[in-house]
C-alpha cells in the first residue's frame, strides 16, 4: 500500500508546486523508491482541453488519451513515469461523475451533498493505483482559501484520517516575500497560510517557502515556532537558473530527508543524484548555442508551448549546446517579410495550435525554412501547414487550404482542402468516427498510436527503427489523396499509421533537415533521454550555424 504525500500551496499561485512534486518525486526514485504523482485541479472544468492555452498554458497528453494540466508534463519528465488518465481529476470531473450516479440511481434516493458525496469520490480517485507505489504524490491545484479547492482539502483531510496512522504527510508550499525596504523577508503571509490550513484540519509536517535568498535562522526558528513544524522541516527554495537543478538543490536543503522523517523512515538509503548531476552539468556547461525560431500562435504565454522549450533543452543537452529558443507571433509575417525576420536563425520550429488566426505566417516560415535550406520541425498544424506550402508553391494547388478554415467561415468554401477533418481511425481493434460539428471536448485523436516508417527514410533513420508509438492531439489531417501529387515534388510521406490510411510524417528529399509530423513528440522528451527528433533536430541546428 503507498504511503501518500500530499503538495498545497498558499499565498499566491503559481510558486511552483508541480515542479516541487516533481523533484521531490526524483528524489525518492534515487533512493529506490517507486512513485506515482497525480493533480486534483479545482477549476470547474471536466478537464482543460478546451481551454484557451492563453488561459492555462499547454494541455499535456497522456499516452491513453487524458488531456491534462501541464505539471503532468512536469512529473513525467522528472520521473520518466508515463502519466494516466487516473493521474489527473478536476472539480468538473468530480460533479460530473457524482451527477452521473445520482442519475443512475446509484445513490439509493439519499441527498446528494458535497460531503460525503464529492469528497467520497475525490477519495476514489485517490485510492486508484495505491498498491503499485512505495509513495503517490497528491499536487491540489490552486491555493488554501480558495472556495473552489475546499472540496478537495476536505477530502484530504478525511483521507489523513482514513489511512493508518503515519501514512500521510502534508506538504505546504508558500512565499516569504523579500521587503526591500526594510531588508527583511517577511514571515508572516506564511503564518496566515498555515493558520488556513490549520483551520480546516490540516496541519503541514513539511513548510516549503519559496524565497529569492535563503532563510536565515532566525526567520526558519520562527517560521518553525508558529507554523508547528520542525525547524529542519523548512525548507527552503530559492529561484534556480536551470529548473533541472531543483532535485540537487532541494536535496541540500533536505526536502526529502525531512518527508521521510515524517513517515517515520530513518533507514532509507542514500540518493543516487549521479544522473541529476550529469543534467545540470549539461546544462550549466554548454559548448555552443544555436538560435532557433519558434513560430507559433501562443507566443505571449511561454506556458503555451511547455513541453516543446523543455525539449528544445534536452536537445540541447544532448549535443551539448545550449539552444536559445526566440519565440515568434506568427501573424508579424501578415505586417513583416519573412525573410528580414527569420534570417539569422539556426533552426525553425512551427508548433501546433488551433484555428485559422496565424496560420498564414506559419506557412511563411515553413516555406523560408524550404527555399533557404534550413532546419525545420513542424509538430501538428506545423506539419499541415508545411504540406500546404508545399501543395501552393510546389504542387500548383495554389489555394490549397485547410478545411479547419472553411469550417470557421460559415460554410463559405475558399480553399481547396488538402487537410480535412478526421473522420475515421482505428483505436485498437475498435473504429472511431467523428463528424466536423462533433462537441469540441474530447472527440480528437488523443493518446499513442503507432506508425510505421519507410525504410532508408530520414525518419528511420533518426529513431532507428521503422515502428513507433508517438501521442496524438488533432481534429484535421492531411488528405492522403493528395499524396502522390505531392511525393511527386518531393515531400514523402515517411510515416503512415499502420493501415496506411492516415498520414503521420513528411519529410522532404534533398534537404538538410525537412521534418513534419502529425504527433507530439516533445511530449515524450526527457532530461535523461531527449526525444530523437528533438536530439537530431538540435543536431541539424549545429551543423547550421557551422554554415552561418
Amino acid at each position: 500500500m503507498a504511503r501518500y504525500i500530499f503538495i498545497t500551496g498558499g499565498v499566491v499561485s503559481s510558486l511552483g508546486k508541480g515542479l516541487a512534486s516533481a523533484a521531490l518525486g526524483a528524489l525518492l526514485q534515487a533512493r529506490g523508491y517507486s512513485v506515482r504523482l497525480r493533480k486534483l485541479d479545482p477549476y470547474l472544468n471536466v478537464d482543460p482541453g478546451t481551454m484557451s492555452p492563453f488561459e492555462h498554458g499547454e494541455v499535456f497528453v497522456t499516452d491513453d488519451g487524458a488531456e491534462t494540466d501541464l505539471d503532468l508534463g512536469h512529473y513525467e519528465r522528472f520521473t520518466g513515469v508515463a502519466a494516466r488518465k487516473t493521474d489527473s481529476i478536476s472539480s468538473g470531473r468530480v460533479y460530473s461523475n457524482v451527477l452521473e450516479r445520482e442519475r443512475r440511481g446509484d445513490y439509493l434516493g439519499k441527498t446528494i451533498q458535497v460531503i460525503p458525496h464529492v469528497t467520497n469520490e475525490i477519495k476514489d480517485f485517490l485510492k486508484i493505483g495505491a498498491d503499485e507505489v512505495d509513495f503517490m504524490l497528491c499536487e491540489i491545484g490552486g491555493t488554501v482559501g480558495d472556495i473552489e479547492g475546499l472540496p478537495f482539502f476536505e477530502a484530504i483531510r478525511q483521507f489523513g484520517q482514513d489511512m493508518p496512522r503515519g501514512d500521510c504527510v502534508y506538504m505546504h508550499l508558500t512565499l516569504l516575500p523579500f521587503i526591500a525596504a526594510s531588508g527583511e523577508l517577511k514571515t508572516k503571509p506564511t503564518q496566515h497560510s498555515v493558520k488556513e490550513l490549520r483551520s480546516i484540519g490540516i496541519a503541514p509536517d513539511v513548510l516549503v517557502c519559496r524565497s529569492e535568498s535563503p532563510i536565515p535562522e532566525k526567520e526558519r526558528e520562527k517560521l518553525a515556532l508558529f507554523c508547528n513544524v520542525r525547524p529542519d522541516s523548512v525548507i527552503a527554495a530559492m529561484d534556480l537558473k536551470s529548473i533541472y537543478e531543483a532535485p540537487l538543490a532541494y536535496h541540500h536543503e533536505g526536502m526529502d530527508s525531512a518527508v521521510l522523517a515524517a513517515f517515520g523512515i530513518t533507514d532509507a538509503p542514500a540518493p543516487d543524484l549521479s544522473k541529476w548531476e550529469d543534467v545540470a552539468d549539461r546544462v550549466y556547461h554548454p559548448e555552443g548555442q544555436v538560435r532557433v525560431a519558434v513560430v507559433g500562435k501562443y507566443t505571449q504565454l511561454e506556458d503555451a508551448y511547455k513541453s516543446i522549450a523543455e525539449a528544445l533543452t534536452h536537445g540541447g543537452m544532448h549535443n551539448r549546446v545550449k539552444v536559445q529558443a526566440e519565440w515568434i507571433d506568427s501573424e508579424i509575417f501578415d505586417r513583416e517579410d519573412a525573410a528580414d525576420r527569420l534570417q539569422g536563425y539556426h533552426a525553425i520550429l512551427v508548433p501546433g495550435g488551433f484555428g485559422e488566426r496565424g496560420t498564414e505566417g506559419k506557412i511563411k516560415a515553413a516555406a523560408y525554412a524550404r527555399e533557404h535550406q534550413i532546419p525545420y520541425l513542424g509538430i501538428c498544424l506545423g506539419m499541415q501547414m508545411a504540406v500546404i506550402e508545399a501543395a501552393r508553391n510546389l504542387a500548383g494547388i495554389s489555394n490549397a487550404g485547410s478545411e479547419e478554415f472553411d469550417h470557421e467561415s460559415a460554410g463559405q468554401r475558399r480553399f481547396e482542402p488538402v487537410v480535412y477533418h478526421l473522420k475515421e481511425w482505428l483505436e485498437g481493434n475498435r473504429t472511431i468516427q467523428r463528424k466536423a460539428d462533433d462537441d469540441k471536448g474530447g472527440t480528437m485523436r488523443l493518446g499513442a498510436y503507432d506508425a510505421t516508417l519507410a525504410a532508408g527514410s530520414q525518419v528511420a533513420e533518426i529513431y532507428g527503427s521503422t515502428a513507433i508509438s508517438e501521442r496524438h492531439r488533432h481534429r484535421y489531417e492531411v488528405d492522403m489523396a493528395y499524396r502522390d501529387q505531392l511525393e511527386a515534388h518531393g515531400l514523402r510521406f515517411s510515416g503512415v499509421s499502420p493501415d496506411g490510411r492516415l498520414p503521420e510524417i513528411v519529410e522532404f528529399k534533398g534537404h538538410p533537415w525537412y521534418i513534419g509530423v502529425q504527433f507530439h513528440p516533445e511530449l515524450k522528451s526527457k532530461p535523461f533521454a531527449p526525444h530523437p527528433l528533438f536530439a537530431d533536430f538540435v543536431r541539424a541546428a549545429v551543423e547550421q550555424s557551422r554554415l552561418v
